[in-house]
């Protein structure tokens, strides 16, 4: 059985967002929680390690913003509300990981999808800068799921599919992710999408997660981009 569709994640999985995601963060925290900026900034924005203890070590965006950055549940969900225009604002450059671009025109026949808590304008934008936009037939952004259904829940991934081909039959599909969150979005979109379909989970190990700790283990781990290549290759 070879793979309909890669599905991938955007932060941490395509690009190094880390220096953007921080600096966004720190815009929207001046505005929904003053109190938290200056002497006050929360540790975990202080340098790019601080940021992947953090990012890894929370279940998802809202554990993030609460548990380690300090907000009120008020003040997370009004941050929440406030991340794609930041993103689409946000000047600051981001890269893709060395070797993801050889990774996507190596496998550029398969159909290729986005499911990302980013903004999907600033996706296409990078996409299109760099080359590699033509391989991605669909890309769910935060703003287009809403926030009762982000990941791990399986609506983004259920609308990507939809997306790229027009049902949900019988598909055999990959998703690559940074987080554990993402090990759970493809068991849980495996579960919405029954017995007839089939997504195999796997690590973005690279960009300093462990997935090694993790509850909900992924089907392969890639310690780094070259790892996708051969991990791919065994169903394309």
């Amino acid at each position: 059985m070879k793979l309909d569709a890669i599905l991938w994640d955007y932060d941490g999985t395509l690009v190094n967002s880390v220096p953007k995601n921080i600096d966004i963060t720190k815009a929207i925290l001046s505005i929904v929680a003053p109190h938290l900026t200056g002497n006050n900034l929360p540790k975990y924005l202080l340098s790019e390690d601080f940021y992947h203890e953090a990012n890894h070590g929370a279940k998802n965006w809202q554990e993030l913003y609460v548990d380690y950055y300090g907000l009120s549940h008020d003040e997370m969900i009004r941050a929440g509300s406030m991340w794609a225009e930041h993103q689409e604002k946000n000047q600051t450059e981001v890269t893709l990981f060395d070797g993801i671009k050889n990774v996507v025109e190596q496998f550029s026949q398969l159909h290729h999808g986005i499911c990302s808590q980013n903004s999907q304008n600033n996706i296409r934008r990078v996409l299109r800068d760099n080359g590699i936009d033509a391989p991605f037939k669909a890309i769910i952004g935060y703003d287009d799921v809403s926030n009762g259904n982000q990941k791990p829940h399986p609506f983004g991934g259920i609308k990507c599919v939809e997306s790229i081909f027009g049902h949900t039959n019988s598909q055999l599909l990959m998703y690559i992710g940074d987080h554990e969150a993402d090990a759970k979005f493809a068991r849980n979109l495996q579960s919405a999408l029954g017995n007839s379909a089939k997504v195999i989970s796997v690590a973005a190990a690279y960009s300093r997660s462990e997935p090694e700790s993790w509850e909900v283990k992924p089907d392969y781990i890639a310690n780094n981009v070259e790892d996708l290549l051969s991990i791919i290759g065994k169903y394309a």
